[in-house]
């Protein structure tokens, strides 16, 4: 389309958005980006381990498959991981990264189970990991640079990662051993979400669920929910619920706005926006 009929049709549409009710005329208001992201294709990873053979966890294998049914309600398409050996779960973030990098998609990485963090390094750590010392971490763990390192590689249009990681470390005992995970940040286009503060440790939960993702899992189907609210409300809960001894995390570095459900006339909007896209390219 030429530039200067595509900056009077967006300036129309900006006008005609001024004599909208106000409760649509944020419909109009979404950017290109936003739209963008409603279009993509949705990935998610989602890895639950509990059967260790030290310090089991109860919930983390009912998170994963929870968040995993909640996922698929809302459109993603899903590879999912239950009690994962280092081995399968190197393999699986190989598999989705090259994914996220081969089709550009909007992708969500979910974590239950151990979580350790050594010299300012957070790792996930498998059911099979044998750690008697602090320098088999490295070895029997998986970093979590190493799953940011692919996601940033992938230029993927955004992603969200989710650590519901900060369990007790159940390798620390007799050893110097820091609590929790270790601060990071995100990378360019990402949530990365913690279920605590770094250095804290997070309630595998009384219930079916753990305290955070059970959390989780009620928000993120709320609907029109921007991602920033829904992790918000969860902050919320969580502390409350835990009088105050676990308050969830985020870092982002997200520019546009991104719904898990977005509302029928943004769906709209995105869909015909998408069809002419499709027409412009036969014209061309």
């Amino acid at each position: 389309m030429d530039p200067g009929r595509r900056r009077l049709l967006q300036g129309g549409v900006a006008a005609g958005a001024l004599l909208l009710p106000g409760r649509h005329a944020w419909v109009w208001a979404q950017s290109d980006g936003a739209l963008k992201l409603l279009r993509a294709p949705k990935l998610a990873l989602v890895i639950g381990n509990s059967k260790y053979k030290e310090a089991p966890l109860k919930n983390p294998a009912n998170d994963a498959r929870a968040m995993s049914d909640a996922l698929v309600k809302i459109g993603f398409e899903l590879t999912e991981k239950l009690d994962a050996t280092r081995a399968e779960m190197a393999t699986a973030i190989r598999s989705y990264t090259r994914a996220l990098a081969a089709r550009k998609c909007v992708g969500l990485f979910y974590y239950a189970g151990h979580g350790v963090q050594l010299a300012w390094s957070n790792y996930m750590v498998p059911v099979d990991a044998a750690i008697d010392r602090l320098e088999d971490v490295p070895k029997q763990a998986l970093p979590v640079t190493g799953l940011v390192g692919g996601i940033t590689k992938a230029a993927n249009l955004m992603n969200v990662i989710i650590l519901d990681a900060c369990r007790d470390n159940p390798f620390g005992r007799g050893k110097p051993a820091q609590k929790g995970l270790s601060q990071m940040d995100a990378p360019p286009a990402t949530l990365l979400a913690y279920a605590t503060s770094p250095g804290n440790v997070a309630s595998d939960g009384d219930g079916a669920n753990g305290l955070y993702t059970e959390s989780l899992l009620r928000e993120v189907t709320v609907k029109e929910a921007k991602i920033e609210d829904v992790f918000k409300r969860v902050r919320l809960s969580v502390r409350r619920k835990s009088n105050g001894a676990q308050i969830p995390w985020e870092s982002t570095s997200l520019e546009e706005d991104f719904y898990f459900v977005p509302s029928e006339q943004l769906k709209r909007l995105s869909e015909e926006e998408k069809q002419r896209l499709f027409t412009e390219e036969l014209a061309l």
